[in-house]
């Protein structure tokens, strides 16, 4: 049997906030794939919504624990799809950014061994020419290389293989992603290449 029969084949997409993560998303799920949108997005539209400061500028310990909660819902949620399953960030992002404010506990680090993703990680690198700040997305463009950066050490830490998604237009990222996916699954399992 197959990796793809026996259930979700999860997949990261992580990296530079403003890296075009979001337009990629969009992409893939437009080809028909499961996605599941950034936490951090998520959680800071309902923050606005309700006034709360749960937001990384305000509350950055709060903001993260509610990423993460809801990182690893997401996670659960997939249990029953079949095949490749693309995440905008995931667990692994959240308590990377938990770590940074020194807050990490013992829970967290048995996360990252109970709740794996698929070991080839998509990061997609900073972009001046299309990072835009919004009203969910304060940080600045130096913030977000500083993010990126963090990323690629703290992945790999944790057993993950990154590869940068090239800047080019959607279309041309989807059809990078996608073939590497296929690439991955034919090494998972060289008896089924199809």
């Amino acid at each position: 049997m197959s990796r793809t029969e026996e259930g979700p084949l999860r997949f990261i997409l992580s990296g530079c906030s403003g890296g075009g993560k979001s337009t990629l998303l969009a992409e893939l799920l437009a080809r028909g794939f499961p996605v599941f949108d950034e936490p951090g997005r998520r959680i800071v539209r309902e923050q606005q919504a309700l006034g709360g400061s749960a937001v990384p500028w305000r509350d950055p310990e709060s903001f993260a624990s509610r990423a993460i909660h809801l990182a690893r819902a997401d996670y659960e949620a997939a249990s029953e799809i079949k095949g490749p399953i693309f995440y905008d960030r995931s667990l692994i992002d959240a308590i990377s950014f938990l770590e940074e404010l020194g807050r990490v506990s013992v829970n967290h680090a048995e996360m990252l061994v109970t709740h794996r993703y698929a070991s080839l990680v998509f990061l997609v690198p900073p972009w001046r020419e299309i990072f835009t700040k919004d009203d969910e997305r304060q940080a600045d463009f130096k913030y977000a290389v500083d993010e990126y950066e963090r990323l690629l050490r703290f992945y790999p830490r944790y057993g993950y293989k990154t590869i940068i998604v090239p800047k080019a237009p959607v279309a041309v990222r989807a059809d990078f992603v996608l073939r590497e996916v296929v690439r991955r699954k034919r090494l998972a399992d060289p008896e089924n290449p199809d």
